[in-house]
């Protein structure tokens, strides 16, 4: 985001409301000197301070994107010249109502310290979060559809409800992340690490999961559907009671791992590379003890030889 394109926006906001650094700062909790590092481009404010900056100084949240339009007429400005004719104050609000659809906000929150923020609830397309401090952040509720987090601190941030569809996140730090009931719908986890997040409620669909240590993470109600596990750490990962459909377990490490009581549907844990004694070795140490299978995820583990005695199929 232009720094400079902002700090001229919110000076000129502020004028128009007739209102001193002092009094905006006086209303933000803050120093003067942090509003007028602000206008002079030298820093900038977070999400949530835009957000109140936007009530404060009456305009829309658009009006502090690139995308905008700034002039001395900006229609951005919420507040009516009574001097004005209404009826073209009216056509005025429609034209920018128009122009606020036409002109979604885009910005970038990538490098931002963030952490501890609120996001819950909000609409934010295709945003990028790469090498941000998240930690902590509340995200309940948004819909984050196609956005990018990238070598991001996210430990315990909150995905309750969040819709991550189309999302990449790659290289995070995910520790104690929670992720209840979260749209997961072709999402990437990449290289990242998840000790500690749990997942709970949550319908995975055509998710990819790539290089990721799992470890310590907790599954709890959720269902697999064509779920890709590929170079991923699952060692003594306890799987019990999912339901899989269509997953692969390609090159993954799955020692001493537990399906029991889990529904398994159309599921490969065989890799793309020749089998070894080490994998089928590995393939034993795996409890799929009340497991319920269709006949042909049956047929494979069978003949890789792990235990199946107490698993029936359909």
């Amino acid at each position: 985001m232009d720094t400079k394109m902002v700090g001229s926006k919110i000076a000129a906001a502020r004028k128009q409301k007739n209102m001193s650094q002092a009094q905006l700062a006086q209303l933000l909790f803050i120093s003067p000197q942090a509003v007028g590092k602000w206008e002079r481009g030298e820093s900038i404010p977070d999400i949530v301070t835009i957000n109140r900056l936007a009530e404060i100084l009456d305009v829309d949240l658009n009006y502090f994107s690139e995308n905008f339009p700034s002039s001395d007429g900006d229609t951005a400005f919420k507040s009516i010249d009574n001097s004005g004719d209404i009826e073209q104050t009216a056509q005025t609000s429609a034209n920018h109502v128009s122009l606020s659809q036409e002109r979604p906000l885009l910005m970038n929150f990538s490098g931002g310290n963030l952490s501890d923020s609120d996001f819950a609830g909000v609409t934010a397309h295709k945003r990028a979060f790469n090498g941000s401090a998240l930690r902590g952040s509340d995200f309940t509720g948004a819909d984050l559809t196609g956005s990018s987090f990238k070598a991001c601190d996210i430990r315990e941030a909150n995905f309750d409800r969040t819709n991550l569809t189309d999302c990449a996140l790659s290289a995070n730090d995910l520790t104690n992340a929670i992720f209840n009931k979260t749209i997961l719908v072709r999402t990437v986890f990449s290289a990242s690490g998840l000790a500690g997040a749990k997942f709970s409620g949550a319908e995975l669909i055509d998710v990819k999961l790539t290089k990721t240590d799992l470890r310590k993470t907790v599954f709890e109600n959720c269902i697999f559907k064509n779920v890709d596990f590929k170079y991923s750490d699952m060692r003594n990962l306890r799987l019990d009671g999912q339901s899989f459909i269509g997953v692969k377990f390609d090159k993954t490490a799955l020692e001493e791992a537990t399906f029991n009581g889990a529904k398994l549907q159309n599921v490969s844990f065989r890799p793309t590379y020749a089998l070894t004694n080490k994998y089928y070795r590995a393939i034993k140490t795996i409890c799929f003890d009340g497991a319920i299978m269709d006949k042909l995820t049956y047929a494979e583990l069978k003949g890789m030889g792990a235990d199946l005695s107490k698993v029936t199929f359909q």
